[in-house]
């Protein structure tokens, strides 16, 4: 009768693999930096899949002060500490995060149009 019953039900693959990330932030081993657009032509460019050692707001501090741009950052659920800034700053920032050692050429996606 067990048996019966398991045909009934609907198979998911990826349920344990939901159960695992129910709890945890996901940390990936890839810095991810994208833009977007907001209006006109104003963008906004996003640093995601930092460390968690790694200070953000100091991070941030300094990124602001070496582009001369505003920034902030944004605590999410899922993806962790995200940073934020005006302006297309992807490539001066993957520059930044080389120079100062905190990731490897090899580890940064830069992401956009």
């Amino acid at each position: 009768m067990a048996d019966l019953e398991d045909l009934n039900k609907p198979f998911d693959p990826f349920a344990e693999v939901e159960e695992e990330q129910a709890g945890a932030v996901k940390q990936t081993n890839y810095l991810h930096l994208r833009i977007q657009q907001r209006n006109g032509r104003k963008t906004l460019t996003t640093l995601q899949g930092l460390p968690a050692e790694i200070d953000t707001k100091k991070l941030l501090k300094a990124v602001k002060k070496a582009f001369a741009c505003n920034g902030t950052v944004v605590e999410d659920e899922e993806h962790g500490n995200i940073i934020q800034m005006q302006g297309d700053q992807r490539l001066k920032m993957a520059e930044f995060l080389i120079q100062e050692g905190i990731a490897a050429k090899a580890d940064i996606k830069v992401h956009g149009f």
